[in-house]
C-alpha cells in the first residue's frame, strides 16, 4: 500500500463530493455512487448514510477494493475499517467540512449507524493516474 500524495490530499479534501465505485468479486467495477469525503491528518475517510445497510457500503465488503474520483484524481484504492477511536474526529471533519449544509443532512452522517460504516481510503500504487482515464483502458 502507498500514501496519497499531497497534492492528492489536498484536492480531495477540497472537492465537494466523491465518487466511490467498488469491485465486485469478479473484479468488475461497479457503478459510481457520489458521497461526502473528508481527510483527517493524511488520510481520507468516507461513510454509509445507510451504515452497513447502505448499497455502496455492502459492495466495498465484497473485494475491499475499488475507486475514486474527486478534485480531479482518479485512484484505485483499497477500503479499509476506520479505527473507532478515530470516530469523534471524524465527525468533527464532517460538521467541520460541510457546515454550511442543514444540521439534518450533515447529522446524517454522524448517526451510530454511518458511523459503524465508516472506511478509510488508502490509494494502490500500482494504480496511480493523473488523468480520469478509465482503468481498463490503461496498458497493464
Amino acid at each position: 500500500m502507498s500514501a496519497w500524495t499531497k497534492g492528492e490530499l489536498d484536492r480531495i479534501a477540497a472537492a465537494d463530493e466523491l465518487e466511490i465505485a467498488s469491485l465486485r468479486r469478479d473484479g468488475t467495477l461497479r457503478g459510481f455512487v457520489t458521497i461526502w469525503v473528508v481527510r483527517h491528518g493524511d488520510d481520507l475517510y468516507v461513510r454509509s448514510v445507510k451504515g452497513p445497510t447502505g448499497v455502496w457500503f455492502r459492495g466495498t465488503q465484497a473485494r475491499h477494493e475499488g475507486r475514486i474520483q474527486a478534485g480531479g484524481v482518479d485512484r484505485d484504492v483499497t477500503f479499509v475499517k476506520a479505527d473507532d477511536k478515530l470516530s469523534d474526529e471524524i465527525d468533527r471533519a464532517y460538521r467541520t467540512k460541510y457546515r454550511r449544509y442543514a444540521a439534518n443532512i450533515v447529522n446524517s452522517v454522524l448517526t451510530p449507524g454511518a458511523r459503524s460504516a465508516t472506511l478509510r481510503l488508502v490509494p494502490r500504487e500500482s494504480a496511480r493516474a493523473t488523468s480520469r482515464t478509465p482503468s481498463s483502458s490503461r496498458m497493464p
